[in-house]
């Protein structure tokens, strides 16, 4: 798709869509939505909520930099449970390790140097991805630390039951794929279909959804009035704009790291994919350089 494309269709967009995560964020980190919040998260945590607090409720003014700063919305449920929400719209091949990662950001700040580790609180952290990532059946998974299955050779009879359960409740990976969810095509009988119906922006599973849940028609009205701002729709664009440049830049660098070509301008793709994040294995597919080659370039 070329530019002019780009902009020809985000600017017939009547109703911005919500799997914009510029979007997302200006809807549900609003105090006045609030409760439109709370009744996403209750859908999808399968818990009643009772308070919600977003932490991050302001706008980064980088948000169109090259690097296209995260716009995550981070919140305490109940004052007990940290949360990161993600909306995800393209596959950087990094979901699992950048998890982890965005999990430990949330877990180390609980605890101060001295503080026991019983003070610990549970931390989730929820993506909610435009494309499907995961080889499972299943559109929402949950992802928790489990002890693997007891090794015969090592297995000690102490009389335990349930001993392939969790390790700890207090660590939860949610990930919700978009196009599995369409592929399901459920109803609007739970709280999360609902929400997802309005996510994917599906006319007539979203009118079903408003009569039965008034949290929806409150969301979809916020979306119509800022769909009508000329400054939201300007960011939105701009956003999208950003978004294209940026992922066309790194399937660029994949072509050229495929082609064959001097040595030196592989290490160069290298570097720039290393600062975008990249794995190292990924880097070692897309340029055909060696880890070691790699390694050599942090």
């Amino acid at each position: 798709m070329q530019k002019e494309d780009v902009i020809k269709k985000v600017r017939e967009t009547k109703i911005l869509p919500l799997t914009n995560d510029y979007v997302f964020k200006r809807i549900f980190s609003k105090e006045e939505c609030n409760s439109e919040l709370k009744d996403l998260l209750e859908g999808i945590l399968g818990i009643k909520i009772e308070k919600v607090e977003v932490k991050n409720p302001e706008i980064p003014k980088n948000i169109l930099d090259e690097k296209l700063a995260r716009l995550d919305i981070k919140a305490k449920i109940n004052d007990e449970i940290t949360l990161d929400i993600e909306m995800q719209t393209s596959d950087e091949y990094n979901l699992e390790n950048r998890s982890l990662v965005y999990l430990s950001k949330l877990i180390n700040p609980q605890l101060k140097p001295g503080d026991i580790y019983q003070k610990l609180k549970k931390t989730i952290v929820i993506w909610i991805l435009n494309f499907n990532y995961f080889k499972t059946n299943t559109y929402h998974n949950i992802s928790h630390m489990r002890f693997d299955k007891i090794r015969e050779d090592k297995y000690v009879n102490m009389g335990y039951k349930g001993e392939n359960g969790l390790v700890t409740e207090n660590a939860e990976i949610h990930y919700i794929e978009l196009p599995k969810f369409i592929k399901k095509n459920p109803g609007v009988e739970n709280k999360l279909d609902q929400w997802l119906w309005l996510l994917v922006g599906e006319g007539e599973r979203i009118k079903m959804a408003e009569k039965v849940n008034e949290e929806i028609k409150r969301a979809k009205t916020e979306l119509e009035v800022m769909s009508m701002d000329p400054k939201e729709r300007e960011m939105y664009e701009e956003r999208e704009i950003a978004r294209w440049i940026y992922y066309t830049g790194l399937d660029d660098a994949e072509e050229r790291g495929e082609a064959k070509g001097k040595n030196s301008e592989k290490k160069e793709i290298a570097k720039k994919l290393l600062k975008m994040g990249f794995e190292i294995e990924k880097i070692c597919e897309i340029t055909e350089l060696s880890e070691e080659e790699i390694e050599k370039l942090k």
